[in-house]
């Protein structure tokens, strides 16, 4: 990744970045064990965590490397590494929702999604929604009894 040039409308970005990263972190520093949270309180405010911004900027508020940053952050897998897309399905793996069909409905939601930019689609283990199975968080919304028709109405 190329650094931004000095006045460029990417180097003003990265220093407002910068600078709300580094007052989410002078707020937490005090706290006991302030790294994960500084981590959770940037993903909750930007959407995601910048390798290339954000972790240096942590690591020197917190007085440490940078590896030790990178290492909780690429540890987690809740934790976005690159911007979020539009929209997000996370289908229930569960037994119950495999039982009736939540492992074809995964392949068929990753196969039908697969290199859109717009649409993310994960797994969960289960949601509680067992009787309503297949279920599935769809931008955040549970959902039960989904069919990849649903799915494709949701999330286009």
């Amino acid at each position: 990744m190329q650094a931004a040039q000095a006045g460029s409308p990417t180097a003003a970005t990265d220093g407002r970045r910068a600078e709300t990263v580094r007052g989410i972190a002078l707020g937490l520093a005090s706290a006991r064990g302030p790294l994960i949270p500084i981590l959770h309180a940037v993903q909750d405010q930007l959407g995601w965590i910048d390798p290339e911004t954000d972790v240096d900027v942590i690591a020197d508020v917190l007085n440490l490397s940078r590896a030790d940053v990178h290492g909780v952050l690429t540890f987690y897998h809740d934790f976005r590494r690159t911007p979020p897309p539009r929209h997000r399905a996370q289908i229930c793996r569960g037994e119950a929702c495999q039982a009736v069909g939540g492992q074809e409905l995964y392949a068929a939601a990753q196969d039908r999604f697969s290199g859109s930019p717009d649409v993310e689609v994960g797994e969960v283990f289960c949601l509680g929604n067992c009787a309503l199975g297949p279920s599935g968080f769809l931008d955040g919304k549970l959902h039960g009894r989904l069919t990849l028709e649903r799915l494709e109405g949701w999330l286009s």
